[in-house]
């Protein structure tokens, strides 16, 4: 103890002022713990706890944009879905259509080819009967002019009806 001694006076080391420095020492100590580490940590620990909520809020929001982007690419899928269905639905109905304006155009000009034929046959079976008075006509004439004597209404309803036969067959 004494080498710790003569050591310690060698480097200049009382006991008196050493014992002082210390009491010093644990009285800065003491009142920089009271007025200026727990204010300078309670800082500190607000600090820390900011930047973790921070961080937390940083992760809660990165998580909703990731949410938000694929609730978006659903959407997005969804409404193109929805449109080719509805072009295809479109497509369908528009086939569906045209073939039945096509059906109605047919059947329409079916009709009126059926109408023609029917105009056709009425103006024929006219025209034929027009013929046969004309042509029973020119026959009753040629006879009265061939034979010289006029023919009585008997033997012109005679003449007809044999003329209207040999033109029918």
């Amino acid at each position: 103890m004494d080498q710790i001694g003569e050591i310690l006076s060698n480097l200049g080391v009382t006991w008196p002022k050493f014992i002082a420095q210390i009491i010093i020492f644990l009285m800065v100590y003491t009142i920089l713990k009271k007025f200026a580490f727990g204010p300078i940590t309670a800082i500190l620990e607000e600090r820390r706890k900011r930047i973790e909520d921070t961080e937390a809020d940083r992760a809660k929001i990165k998580k909703q944009l990731a949410d938000s982007e694929s609730l978006a690419a659903e959407k997005v899928a969804e409404a193109n879905e929805t449109a080719a269905r509805m072009i295809s639905e479109a497509r369908e109905s528009a086939a569906a259509l045209g073939e039945k304006e096509k059906q109605r155009a047919t059947q329409e000009a079916q009709d009126i080819i059926a109408k023609a034929h029917e105009a056709t046959k009425r103006e024929r079976e006219q025209q034929l009967a027009s013929l046969k008075k004309d042509f029973g006509k020119l026959v009753i004439e040629a006879t009265g002019k061939v034979t010289g004597k006029v023919l009585s209404d008997e033997d012109q309803k005679t003449i007809n009806k044999e003329t209207a036969a040999e033109l029918a067959s």
